[in-house]
């Protein structure tokens, strides 16, 4: 295929200007390697007694499980542990359901934190356009003189004829309050004529680099496009104290442990703050045992460096590959080659539908391989951001030029969210080692939009395709992309099964529908594998001790309801992480 490709600067992320907003330690603190204590065979720290479900495809529920050094030692009856039993060992019988600890495989800590108190706009809490504007005009009451008005996960997409939030509207709604909302995509934001005085932007104002700020008439529409626009208004914003950011990451965590995750791949560390973002990870857990395990994605354009430049910087500062103990760890290289499907940003070989493009990859050819080549010389697991079909060809044609021979080939190497795919690509995937991880939610809150508005039937048919990549032989997850979806990997699963349609309760492409067990698996043990973690995803002997205390078991109960599933407590290592 030919490719119209912009410079990788043409479209950074808005995390990379954010900078200045999130301020934290510039050296590497020293891991804390909680859990590792001498394990014992013949005596048990900690001996449960409950339904257990392993995990383990095919296996039977247990009734007893012994853990001795954060390791489970022995699986089976409450008779096949009962000699594991000494005068110092702790016997728990938790009222619910024993399961693998999730796997939340991308998410984002250091993007989400930022806007993590703004109201919410969201299709979930706002069900028509007009409640956005309510709910908008409603908060911005409580507020004092000069305060800003603050709004995230707006998506006009879910709404019928994909209305933006003008500044027009938003003069009229809310004319002395100087207003930022956030598209759910985070590609977009939106203001008012107060917010252009408060930031000092006029009408002459002219477009910032990787940015722009459409007009009418020389009239400024209120939409600041990409990140060099947004930023125009987010620079003036207070910034949060160390505090608040340790907070904020402590409670991001806390819920998706509340979700029964007990690991969580960070997915772009460093795009803000640099290697801090790693720091302040370990010296958080450090003070205090963070509730999920964290693995990260180290951020390619690293201050904006060039390839071999960014590589060497995380290097210099003691980021390598699997650097780090059991709770923070290092463990890849992330690279994003275009944007959102449903922002019409991701990079299609189709034009999307009332348009006549279909976005643009962020790289050229030659510097997307450049990027992917830094991150697996350094011996980094490539984790590449891919959403259009187009992205998908381009990634693949890179891989397929520098994956094939080389020392760090068989690194476990995957695409993310990979939404639209057609069947030889699923199959060149296959060929080179690679897996999907797949945003599931796009089924459920997108779906209807990208058939209906976006992109037709036919191509959203081809979207996050479990069926397809399990017949392909690959080992696809599920992940949330927080904050773009909410975290919860049983969510994720239930769509994965079902692929019903929030905005109609159809079902898009059947033939998709993942089993049971093959949900499950992606949001547990084919998870763990993908983030390197082999000794988790699972409930078996020499298998970490992780687990979530579930009010029901969905490896034996409907997947329609495995959403109201609640969880009690998560535990890490045997040691108790979250509590309800």
């Amino acid at each position: 295929m030919s490719h119209t490709h912009a410079t990788c600067c043409a479209r950074l992320p808005l995390a990379q200007g954010l900078r200045h907003h999130l301020s934290v330690p510039s050296g590497i603190a020293e891991p804390a390697h909680y859990g590792l204590r001498p394990v014992r065979r013949d005596r048990a720290d900690l001996i449960v007694l409950a339904h257990i479900s392993t995990g383990v495809p095919g296996s039977s529920p247990a009734e007893a499980m012994a853990v001795s050094g954060g390791v489970i030692t022995a699986v089976g009856t409450a008779a096949d542990v009962a000699h594991l039993a000494g005068p110092d060992t702790t016997i728990i019988k938790p009222e619910g359901f024993i399961s693998p600890g999730l796997i939340e495989p991308h998410a984002h800590i250091f993007t989400s934190i930022i806007s993590i108190d703004w109201t919410d706009v969201s299709h979930q809490s706002c069900a028509t356009f007009d409640d956005v504007v309510t709910t908008l005009k409603k908060a911005a009451e409580g507020l004092t003189k000069g305060e800003w008005l603050l709004g995230q996960q707006f998506d006009p997409s879910l709404y019928p004829g994909e209305p933006d939030l003008t500044r027009d509207i938003l003069d009229q709604a809310i004319p002395n309050t100087p207003v930022f909302v956030m598209n759910a995509s985070m590609h977009f934001g939106y203001f008012n004529s107060a917010a252009m005085k408060a930031a000092g932007i006029t009408d002459e104002t002219p477009d910032p680099p990787h940015g722009a700020l459409p007009r009418v008439n020389g009239r400024l529409t209120g939409i600041a496009s990409e990140s060099g626009a947004e930023l125009l208004f987010i620079s003036k914003l207070p910034e949060p104290t160390p505090a608040d950011i340790s907070e904020r990451i402590y409670r991001l965590l806390s819920t998706a442990a509340s979700r029964g995750v007990t690991s969580f791949r960070e997915a772009t560390t460093g795009a803000i703050a640099g290697v801090g973002e790693y720091a302040l990870l370990h010296q958080l857990n450090g003070a205090k045992r963070l509730p999920t395990r964290v693995s990260t994605a180290q951020w390619a354009l690293l201050n904006g460096l060039a390839p071999e430049a960014s590589a060497l910087a995380w290097t210099q500062a003691g980021v390598t590959p699997f650097s780090g103990d059991g709770m923070v760890r290092a463990d890849a290289w992330k690279v994003v080659t275009d944007g959102s499907n449903q922002g019409r940003t991701g990079y299609q070989t189709q034009p999307y539908l009332g348009e006549q493009t279909g976005g643009q990859a962020n790289y050229t050819p030659e510097l997307l391989r450049a990027y992917l080549s830094a991150g697996l010389d350094a011996g980094w697991q490539l984790m590449i951001h891919a959403n259009g079909d187009g992205a998908v060809e381009f990634t693949v044609e890179a891989l397929e030029d520098i994956l094939p021979g080389h020392p760090h080939a068989d690194l476990r190497h995957r695409l993310e969210h990979c939404s639209l795919t057609t069947d030889d690509q699923l199959a060149r995937m296959a060929s080179l080692g690679l897996s999907p991880s797949f945003l599931m939610n796009h089924v459920y809150y997108w779906g209807a939009a990208f058939r209906d508005t976006i992109l037709g039937p036919a191509r959203a048919d081809t979207l996050d395709r479990v069926a397809s990549a399990l017949t392909h032989g690959l080992r696809p997850s599920l992940h949330s992309d927080y904050n773009v979806s909410e975290i919860h990997p049983l969510f994720s699963a239930q769509t994965a099964v079902q692929r019903i349609m929030q905005a109609n309760g159809e079902v898009l492409n059947p033939h998709e529908c993942a089993t049971p067990e093959q949900a499950l698996t992606a949001i547990t043990v084919d998870a763990a594998w993908q983030i390197h973690a082999d000794d988790r995803g699972t409930l078996e002997v020499g298998k970490r001790a992780d687990w979530a205390v579930l009010s029901a078991d969905p490896w034996s109960t409907d997947p329609a309801g495995w959403h109201d599933i609640t969880v009690s407590e998560t535990r890490i290592d045997g040691e108790v992480a979250y509590q309800a």
